[in-house]
């Protein structure tokens, strides 16, 4: 469905940029946002207009998703642009952020060219290119981060393997500080991480596995805002899961520091127990931590030390997850239930509304320098409609994506989305 104008009508706005939800309407045209507010109504609409009756159903920026793997190229059996932007536009995700962990790697312009390309062939929604920091990912040589920019890259990560050397890192962080560009970083010690498969604690010692203490994420991570006391370099740590992280992303802000930080919606919802008798579809890196860990990462979302919540989308498929814990892959598919999941915590009184949209929308936008993910008049039309009250249990038949290993199997949810546009034309309608 298509329109020039169009007008979403008696809504609730959950406008990132407040604190409270107000009733009104947006008015669309040429994609962009034109009026938001109490003051569009049907009558000021316009002749012309579609109207859409949003019937006191919320209205937001549509998300933006920092870390989502989207398996093109060399791993379609995974997944593919078509099927995780499906899935993302069923969730309310407007704009996904593909990580560099292709076959081979985002470290040539040609790739970031093939992925940009096949986006705009096959995907519904936004696909940004996060390009690779070293070359092949290998953390030896940093990749040439200028004509990765250039080509279209709108950050530069690691990936899963953080960078080892303090030295490949510092001549990272100065030449990406030189092109104005966003290292994202997953902080996480290698020789303290490879021979576990969990969170070290009582838990791991009970099942008879091998653990990851929290202290491994955090070395690299203090590491890494010395370098960017040196550098100057605009730093995003990926993903933080634990309150020693917690502590040196707050000192590292409070010294000035261009730092932001983010945490996955697995690690605000889910905690270690959850694993239960072995269920490897919990199976994730950063491990999940023990519940104490998740308290303080939401109450660091809640007071502004998390600037971020991503899906940390990472699909596998059936033959690498249905084998012993220990031996199964990393990751869990989650770019279609992040809202939901993350109106969990808003239904238990953990989090504010605001405080939630604004993580999945402006505070990515503004640490990418995006025009999405806000409702200023202008702004790109990417929105959703959705009834954050809406009951649901999740089922792996009905998602989007190619891989099925949801950590929210026959989970109970509440919070539907109705529609997805992406610069103003619908790309999701659910049934009614």
């Amino acid at each position: 469905m298509t329109a020039d104008r169009r007008a979403l009508l008696n809504a609730q706005i959950a406008n990132p940029a407040s604190s409270a939800v107000s009733r009104g309407g947006v008015l669309i045209e040429d994609g962009k946002i034109l009026a938001c507010g109490p003051d569009v109504t049907a009558s000021n609409a316009g002749s012309g207009s579609e109207l859409i009756d949003c019937r006191g159903l919320h209205v937001a920026p549509g998300l933006i998703d920092m870390r989502v793997f989207i398996g093109e190229p060399g791993a379609s059996h995974r997944e593919t642009i078509a099927t995780v932007s499906a899935a993302a536009a069923a969730g309310g995700v407007t704009t996904i952020v593909a990580t560099p962990e292709t076959s081979p790697p985002v470290d040539g312009s040609a790739t970031v060219d093939y992925i940009t390309r096949r986006a705009r062939d096959n995907a519904k929604v936004r696909v940004g290119v996060c390009a690779a920091l070293t070359k092949g990912l290998a953390g030896q040589e940093i990749a040439e981060i200028g004509g990765l920019k250039l080509a279209g890259a709108i950050a530069f990560s690691n990936g899963s393997q953080s960078v080892r050397s303090s030295q490949v890192m510092r001549r990272a962080m100065t030449y990406a500080r030189d092109f104005d560009a966003l290292v994202m970083h997953y902080a996480e010690d290698h020789d303290m991480a490879r021979s576990g498969v969990m969170n070290e604690g009582e838990f791991a010692a009970r099942l008879g596995l091998a653990g990851i203490p929290p202290e491994a994420e955090a070395i690299v991570l203090d590491r890494d805002m010395r370098l960017v006391g040196l550098t100057g370099a605009r730093y995003h740590a990926e993903l933080i899961t634990n309150s020693l992280s917690l502590d040196i992303i707050r000192r590292a802000k409070a010294a000035g520091l261009p730092v932001t930080c983010g945490t996955s919606i697995n690690h605000l919802a889910l905690n270690e127990n959850d694993i239960g008798d072995y269920r490897t579809f919990l199976k994730m890196s950063p491990p999940l931590r023990s519940e104490d860990e998740r308290l303080a990462l939401v109450e660091g979302l809640a007071d502004g030390t998390i600037d971020v919540v991503v899906s940390d989308h990472n699909p596998q498929d059936v033959e690498t997850k249905r084998v012993p814990f220990a031996e199964a892959a990393y990751g869990a598919i989650g770019v279609e239930t992040l809202l939901s999941a993350g109106l969990r915590l808003v239904h238990a009184g953990q989090l504010s509304l605001s405080r939630m949209i604004a993580s999945m929308t402006l505070r990515p936008a503004d640490i990418l320098k995006l025009p999405q993910g806000r409702l200023d008049k202008g702004a790109p039309a990417d929105l959703i409609v959705f009834d954050p009250d809406e009951p649901f249990v999740v089922d792996p038949v009905e998602l989007h994506s190619r891989s099925k290993n949801t950590p929210f199997d026959e989970a109970r949810m509440q919070g539907r989305v109705k529609y997805t546009l992406v610069n103003g034309a619908i790309v999701w309608l659910a049934e009614a």
